[in-house]
């Protein structure tokens, strides 16, 4: 990790327990809790067993994204070539995060995550270091506020070649429509072309009672999540030539080995390219 590529102090230096809430539900702890990890506490184990007694598929939805998510970066690495990536809402790190699978395929690729919560910070830190050859950065920034976002990447990654912009289940947490394919459209204006946006969001399309343990958790007090129609997904992609098959159920999108999970899912997805 280059801690001089955040502008931002240590993880050592941050009062982790001053900004921690752990008296409500949180997303990307109850993300982590579903794709089996231990980064979460009781409080967010709790709103996750009631999603998913109301929506059981949840888990599959999870696994689903995160797939999607690897197979999309291993195609930007590989046959896309490119060799930088800025990810907008990590999340938890868990297995095979972005700078993981980028560097894999290239070693010299750069990366940097960008997040608001406090754990993430502490955690991405810790967990997220690069190879060698490499570069892999945080910034603890909003995804609110696109600018300082940009503004911090350009201290590691160079805008004057290709970058792919990652929002991985992320979108939702902005309500208004409009609002989110604003900050979708300030992302991706500095990236020069050839960069590529890999998003995907959930959806109630296939499953209704998605909606319904959606708007149970949205009620606990937790930051609200938005489920979208494929078709507002696929907005995100406005202005971008969409990469076959174009905005799918997530196991949908070029599959291979490692999907094991129903093929048609409330786990949307899609990858352009910026002209």
């Amino acid at each position: 990790m280059d801690p001089q590529a955040t502008g931002r102090p240590e993880a050592g230096q941050v009062d982790v327990q001053q900004k921690l809430d752990t008296s409500v539900p949180h997303s990307a702890r109850i993300w982590n809790y579903w794709l089996g990890g231990k980064d979460n506490f009781a409080v967010d184990r709790e709103a996750g067993d009631q999603y998913r007694q109301v929506f059981p598929g949840v888990v599959d939805v999870a696994r689903a994204s995160r797939q999607f998510l690897v197979r999309s970066i291993t195609f930007l690495a590989g046959e896309a070539g490119v060799r930088q990536f800025l990810d907008v809402g990590t999340g938890l790190p868990t297995a095979d995060n972005t700078h993981q699978v980028a560097q894999r395929i290239v070693p010299e690729a750069r990366i940097v995550y960008v997040d608001s919560d406090p754990l993430v910070l502490v955690h991405a830190r810790a967990l997220l270091i690069s190879t060698a050859e490499g570069r892999t950065a945080y910034i603890d920034a909003d995804l609110h506020d696109p600018a300082a976002v940009i503004a911090e990447a350009g201290k590691t990654l160079d805008f004057q070649q290709p970058i792919g912009l990652i929002l991985s289940g992320v979108m939702g947490h902005v309500p208004d429509y409009e609002t989110a394919r604003s900050i979708t459209r300030q992302l991706l204006a500095p990236l020069p072309s050839g960069s590529y946006l890999s998003l995907n969001d959930g959806t109630s399309l296939i499953s209704p009672e998605m909606q319904q343990a959606q708007d149970d958790y949205n009620d606990s007090g937790a930051t609200p999540y938005t489920l979208r129609s494929p078709d507002q997904i696929a907005g995100f992609f406005d202005d971008l030539e969409l990469v076959e098959p174009g905005v799918v159920p997530c196991p949908q999108w070029r599959p291979d080995d490692a999907v094991d999970t129903p093929v048609d899912i409330d786990a949307f997805g899609g990858v352009g390219r910026k002209h």
